[in-house]
């Protein structure tokens, strides 16, 4: 695409964001004028996107488009990365997450991560939930423990499947379980966000079925936020929609608008599944 032609995509790209962005009191998080960078490599150019609260807000595009990218941006998943930088700004709640005095660990308690792979620890599915609450201090008793390991499972769906066998190791349970105890891990810690970077892609479809249900319940409680290339799954669940193409937010606005009536013809290529 020549300069002209991304300066037009960006443009219009601009118009949709304006029309769709939530209500400042709506609003958790707020990427304004954010670019990042491999080296010399510019992955995300310029993103101007909000992200409501207690909402389900997808990132889907091509491979390599930079989803991954931006969602691991939102708790500094990639500060360790070679050669990696950021220009503009991350809010969470107005402050700055990539300000010098934040500290990334702390941060990482109010935006949690579930990978597209489930990862549970080789420990017991009750230490694998106790994990962060331990780490960070937030009990002061082994019932207190007890309480948070029982709540996340249910949160998570997934404590009456388990709640005869918490001392087994968590390498027991089947694939969908384990993504479900990553689930339940991660809210282990109370956080205020849920990043989930295509959590079910490893999943057969009864696991991926009980994954979707329990994101939009999460979302009663959660900012979620959902990397995802199956585009029937950004709609099943999706309450805003973000596209993006070679780093560039091409398209933001509510699910049913952007699958419906997309405003860039970039959009309806991928929705059509011919770019």
């Amino acid at each position: 695409m020549n300069e002209s032609g991304s300066g037009e995509m960006r443009d219009a790209a601009q118009e949709t964001q304006n029309h769709s962005r939530p209500e400042p009191s709506d609003t958790l998080i707020n990427l304004i004028d954010f670019s990042a960078y491999y080296g010399k490599l510019e992955v995300l150019k310029n993103i101007n996107l909000s992200i409501a609260k207690k909402k389900i807000t997808v990132f889907m595009g091509p491979s390599g488009c930079g989803k991954s990218t931006l969602v691991r941006t939102l708790n500094r998943m990639n500060d360790e990365v070679p050669g990696f930088r950021t220009s503009g700004k991350v809010l969470l709640d107005g402050e700055d997450i990539y300000a010098p005095a934040v500290d990334p660990v702390l941060l990482k308690t109010r935006v949690g991560m579930v990978f597209q792979k489930p990862n549970p620890f080789p420990i017991s599915i009750y230490d694998n939930v106790a994990f962060g609450p331990r780490i960070h201090k937030l009990t002061k008793s082994k019932s207190e423990l007890d309480s948070i390991v029982s709540e996340s499972l249910q949160k998570a769906a997934l404590w009456d499947e388990v709640k005869d066998r918490l001392g087994k190791s968590a390498w027991g349970l089947s694939g969908g379980q384990q993504q479900r105890l990553c689930i339940a891990r991660a809210l282990a810690v109370r956080p205020e966000v849920l990043l989930m970077d295509e959590p079910a892609s490893a999943l057969d479809p009864g696991s991926t079925s009980k994954v979707e249900e329990l994101m939009v319940e999460l979302k009663e409680n959660y900012t979620v936020v959902l990397v995802t290339h199956n585009m029937q799954q950004a709609a099943r669940v999706g309450t805003s929609v973000a596209f993006l193409y070679k780093g560039d937010l091409v398209e933001f606005g509510p699910a049913g608008d952007v699958f419906e009536n997309p405003q860039s013809p970039l959009t309806e290529k991928y929705i059509r599944g011919s770019l």
